[in-house]
């Protein structure tokens, strides 16, 4: 089964990490916490869902996993300050591998400049962003471009984890 990164940081949508960690290890797939620092506890915005960071980034290559989750809220805004976070979420870009991101996800893939010329949804609030970084932003609430599969926000969640189960199935 795959191994699935899921880079997140403090203040991450809860349910947007929570349901799809949960649905991948149900397909036994292996979830890997990547964050600024390893050891490191992290929690959610709404319910303070704690996160324990098993690896910090600047410490793993995309080489070594084999899709990689973006979830939402204020993480992907605090890792996009990260030099090593851009870095890598680049790098996974790059190797085509299936990225999932959802809600606000999609901001630390416009700094890591991986955008121009792909389909995808995200929140509203971010869709002048992701204009702006050369994507066709679709108001869906899933849009699936080759490797990249995006989500609106956490009411998309059924959508959007059926999509990632499938992409990792195919």
């Amino acid at each position: 089964m795959a191994k699935v990164a899921v880079i997140i940081a403090d203040l991450f949508e809860d349910s947007e990490y929570t349901e799809p960690a949960e649905a991948l290890r149900q397909a036994s797939h292996e979830v890997i916490h990547l964050g600024l620092q390893a050891g490191q506890t992290v929690r959610g915005k709404k319910n303070n869902t704690p996160v324990a960071i098993d690896l910090a980034v600047q410490d793993t290559r995309a080489a070594d996993f084999d899709a990689l989750l973006i979830p939402g809220g204020y993480s992907p805004d605090k890792l996009r300050a990260d030099p090593q976070a851009v870095k890598f979420v680049r790098q996974f870009m790059q190797s085509n591998k299936p990225v999932f991101s959802i809600c606000h996800g999609p901001q630390l893939l416009i700094t890591a400049k991986s955008l121009e010329g792909r389909r995808l949804t995200g929140w509203k609030s971010i869709r002048q962003d992701i204009i702006y970084a050369g994507a066709n932003f679709i108001d869906e609430e899933m849009v699936e471009d080759g490797n990249l599969i995006t989500s609106r926000s956490p009411k998309d969640l059924p959508a959007f984890i059926r999509a990632c189960l499938a992409k990792l199935a195919s």
